[in-house]
């Protein structure tokens, strides 16, 4: 269900203006949880303002006097959350994260880490409970939701990408308040550049669970002149403050920090054993300017809320949920900035697509049948200026360079051929339906009166075609425009004709 339009909305309990899409969400939770929907998953894309959504739910269960719970798979999105909710007027609130200076049971509102809800085996009392970056569904979500105590409780999922495998087996129903695309068109995101940089030789790195083989991985992509080329590009390409850079694992991040100080470039490093106190530093240098890179190994990929203007893609993934969460880093709107620039030395954008085309409507395992994907129309390398164009477009985007449309369709004498990987196919023979052959004599027929020939010619071309005169059951019909195939037929068999009057030498 895609949500949007009607003119943005403020609601008195909300410090900052609400988006039309945020608005018509509200008002489809509050739907679903009436008819009876008690686990819902809202997809919203990164930047869209699911933390703001997520704060009103808080405030009109403060209204009724219920108590609500906000769920967050790691410990550093904690004080981010606290933050975000005390910006918007929630004062009322506790956490469950260790020993937080903010502890405290008896607040309505409860900012939960699922690590120590795990590890304390307790559950607040809630009467809404709200899982953030629900695509990362641990077996404590899946327990919490199944307590016999909260059957009756509604639990939201809110994600950027709630495509994990098996979330419809936990879930009823997804909610989609928007997409990437539509909110890069209404403003509310960033437009974005993608270069086509390193191509790394992936061939011999392992696919495990659908993903490839971390070890292998790094090894490849810190092989040859990579790292160099990841740092020559950055300086070519943007050479300014607040870039990102994704990398495999600890080796490889920290040759990609050496590799940028030895430039003279600013560097920082983040990883997963990084303090809170010290990412907490690494942003503010990080927007200060003091570091104008900062590179790190899955720490900066869902959640995060820098102003980032370059993001350089190190790590190939086949998953479609990490590629968008990475992206969706750099695609926040920013004064001054007019739009994000993708360095990709994964190919992962030729390989999965644009972010803007990676869209599902359902849930992975639900109860509603899974569709059948339409098959995405991948991007090409610009020879020019090795920026990404969509497959469709004709015109390079970043530097104009015109693309020539090369036909797979070659006139042979009479007939159409396929060229096919540098082969010529032969088309094959088949056997015509009097249905079909009836469709090819009424569009000649059309043909012919659309280029003024006399009556017979369509007969002499259905002759040529199938072998034999028109049937006396179809002589009659009556003439249909002319489709491609027939405008295609007629057009090679002109040419086989001009080229039988030339004379030879």
């Amino acid at each position: 269900m895609l949500l949007g339009g009607g003119r943005p909305l403020r609601l008195w309990s909300m410090a900052r203006v609400l988006r039309s899409y945020q608005v018509a969400g509200l008002g489809a939770i509050r739907d679903s949880v009436r008819q009876g929907v008690r686990r819902l998953v809202v997809q919203a894309p990164t930047g869209s303002g699911k933390t703001l959504l997520a704060a009103e739910i808080a405030n009109g269960a403060l209204r009724k006097g219920n108590k609500l719970a906000f769920v967050v798979p790691r410990i550093d999105l904690i004080d981010q959350t606290v933050t975000e909710f005390h910006d918007e007027g929630l004062d009322e609130v506790g956490v469950i994260q260790a020993d937080h200076r903010m502890t405290d049971w008896s607040q309505p509102i409860q900012i939960c880490s699922i690590n120590t809800i795990r590890s304390r085996g307790k559950y607040p009392e809630a009467n809404v409970v709200i899982f953030d970056e629900i695509h990362t569904c641990y077996e404590e979500h899946r327990a919490w939701m199944n307590d016999p105590a909260f059957t009756n409780v509604p639990f939201i999922g809110l994600s950027a990408t709630p495509w994990a495998k098996g979330l419809g087996e936990q879930f009823e129903s997804l909610l989609v308040l928007s997409t990437t695309k539509e909110l890069i068109e209404q403003g509310y995101l960033s437009k974005f550049k993608v270069f086509a940089a390193s191509h790394p030789d992936l061939k011999k790195v392992k696919v495990v669970a659908g993903e490839y083989q971390n070890d292998q991985l790094s090894d490849a992509m810190q092989q040859g002149s990579l790292t160099a080329d990841i740092v020559d590009t950055w300086m070519k390409r943007w050479n300014q403050d607040k870039t990102l850079v994704f990398a495999v694992d600890r080796a490889h991040a920290a040759a990609l920090q050496a590799r940028f100080a030895e430039a003279g470039i600013s560097a920082g490093y983040q990883d997963m054993r990084t303090s809170t106190i010290e990412r907490a530093q690494i942003k503010r240098d990080f927007h200060s300017g003091k570091l104008r890179v900062v590179c790190n190994v899955d720490t900066l990929t869902m959640g995060v809320d820098w102003d980032v203007r370059c993001l350089s893609l190190c790590r190939p993934t086949r998953s479609e949920m990490r590629f968008v969460q990475i992206v969706g880093r750099a695609l926040r709107i920013a004064d001054g900035k007019d739009c994000a620039i993708i360095l990709d030395h994964s190919d992962t954008t030729q390989r999965l697509g644009f972010v803007t085309d990676i869209h599902h409507e359902h849930l992975n395992g639900g109860r509603h049948p899974e569709k059948q994907e339409r098959r995405k129309r991948l991007p090409k390398e610009c020879p020019q200026c090795t920026s990404l164009m969509p497959a469709v477009q004709g015109t390079c985007p970043n530097c104009g360079f015109v693309r020539k449309v090369v036909s797979s369709i070659i006139e042979g004498d009479g007939e159409l051929e396929e060229y096919v990987g540098g082969v010529l196919k032969k088309p094959k023979s088949r056997d015509w339906t009097m249905a079909e052959k009836a469709t090819w004599y009424a569009q000649l027929k059309g043909w012919a009166r659309e280029h003024g020939k006399k009556e017979g010619w369509a007969a002499h071309s259905y002759k040529a075609k199938f072998g034999a005169w028109p049937d006396w059951s179809i002589k009659h019909i009556q003439p249909q425009p002319p489709g491609t195939l027939v405008a295609l037929y007629v057009r090679a068999r002109n040419i086989a004709w001009a080229k039988s009057q030339r004379p030879h030498v």
